[in-house]
């Protein structure tokens, strides 16, 4: 079973708002076995809708279409959707008793533009809004299914949820879509992809699809496959991943089932922590923050995250963390020793179980021949010893700390997994 996601509205095409519905439809739909084909947004116009209703028409076995039921003038969706079914619109009794229901409910009459929700495309079936006034409708033509919804999220969600995927269960046989996705860390697409070509040749024997997923010092590996045997899907991903984990293993770092939260190196980190009952405390130097604000945005984060200290000047790393003032007239402040003093004696001061200590040229300004910008030097250190480590990064400042505070999540992982396996 195929599908086409279809937005209406100008708010979207200028800008004004994030069309957060054709993702969430996207994943719902995927995980109840229908692929989506397209997506497309159109602007508030008859002609436009009209021409995307009819380019849709039997290249898809559905069409969900989001946006336009409202009441007020710039709401032509029904108005099209009836035309272009050929059908007049009807007063629904039903839905017109739910809308005086809805504003009686709060204490408000109806006015005739509400009314006008009550009106709908003769010979189709109605989708209850729970959740508001406008009404979902349901209608075939030729082969093609239009299912046309709200763009409010949550009204559109809980049509979705409580009417439209249990009528599709119940009336069409669904396919199985099955996605695995392998996270790394530490290396580019470009390299990666070179690295695993062989593997990646073998797939399309096994109907497996791959997809790379890069962003700012992660690639994302989603493998995927489509079929009526759910677990021979999952069989055959899980063999394929099997093969492929001891060509990258050092930079896997995570795996994640379509649906799941998005799994995030500060997210293992943390796991990692609470199931030690340890924790980390931070000096951030070129990040200005930006990893704690990480750790700090995941429920639970006082049991793993001690705290942390933002030395953004040489002053200040000297006088909050002792930092020898010298190290900045030789080797400066991006370097191994300045890092290393950073991470212990940040842990000693939280009395924390590890530590992790950052600082780096984050450009746009500020790089040397020697340093260019995008140097970074990352420390992690536990209660024994300290790790340093150099980064080359890019010229782009915000990349550059996004990437920094993915490494130093999976440095720190690293480091207490080494540790764990094979203690010193």
């Amino acid at each position: 079973m195929t599908a086409e996601i279809l937005t209406i509205g100008d708010e979207i095409l200028i800008g004004q708002i994030t069309n957060t519905n054709s993702v969430w439809l996207a994943r719902e739909l995927n995980l109840s076995g229908i692929r989506i084909n397209k997506m497309e947004t159109v602007g508030d116009s008859e002609d436009a809708i009209m021409d995307a209703f009819r380019s849709a028409l039997d290249r898809a076995d559905f069409v969900f279409i989001t946006g336009g039921l409202g009441p007020t003038r710039d709401d032509i969706t029904k108005k099209v959707f009836a035309e272009f079914m050929d059908v007049p619109l009807a007063l629904h009794q039903p839905s017109l008793d739910h809308i005086n229901s809805y504003f009686s409910q709060r204490g408000r009459g109806i006015i005739d533009m509400n009314q006008q929700l009550a009106l709908i495309p003769e010979g189709c079936t109605v989708i209850p809004n729970g959740h508001g006034t406008a009404p979902g409708m349901w209608m075939k033509k030729s082969n093609t299914v239009f299912i046309s919804m709200p763009g409010v999220p949550f009204e559109m969600k809980a049509m979705i949820t409580d009417h439209i995927l249990p009528k599709i269960k119940g009336e069409f046989k669904l396919p199985f879509i099955f996605h695995k996705t392998i996270l790394t860390q530490g290396i580019g697409e470009s390299a990666l992809a070179t690295m695993i070509g062989s593997w990646e040749d073998g797939l399309a024997v096994k109907g497996i699809k791959l997809a790379y997923l890069p962003q700012p010092g992660i690639v994302r590996l989603r493998l995927s496959c489509y079929g009526n045997d759910a677990g021979k899907l999952r069989q055959d991903v899980e063999s394929a991943i099997s093969e492929l984990q001891p060509l990258i293993s050092k930079y896997i770092y995570a795996f994640e089932e379509y649906g799941q939260e998005n799994i995030t190196p500060e997210r293992v980190l943390s796991e990692l922590l609470r199931s030690r009952n340890e924790t980390v405390a931070l000096a951030e130097s070129c990040t200005g923050g930006y990893i704690s604000s990480l750790l700090t945005a995941i429920p639970g984060a006082s049991r793993f995250f001690a705290g942390a200290i933002v030395p953004y000047s040489n002053q200040a790393k000297h006088n909050l963390l002792e930092v020898d003032e010298t190290l900045f007239t030789t080797v400066g402040a991006v370097s191994r020793e300045c890092v290393v003093q950073l991470a212990a004696n940040v842990r000693k001061k939280f009395d924390s179980d590890y530590a992790i200590s950052v600082s780096g040229i984050a450009g746009p300004d500020g790089g040397t021949g020697e340093k260019p910008v995008g140097t970074v030097w990352i420390a992690v250190a536990d209660r024994e010893r300290v790790l340093p480590v150099k980064f080359r990064f890019g010229d782009i400042r915000e990349r550059n700390i996004m990437m920094t505070a993915a490494a130093a999540a999976n440095l720190l992982r690293k480091f207490i997994l080494n540790r764990q396996l094979a203690p010193e």
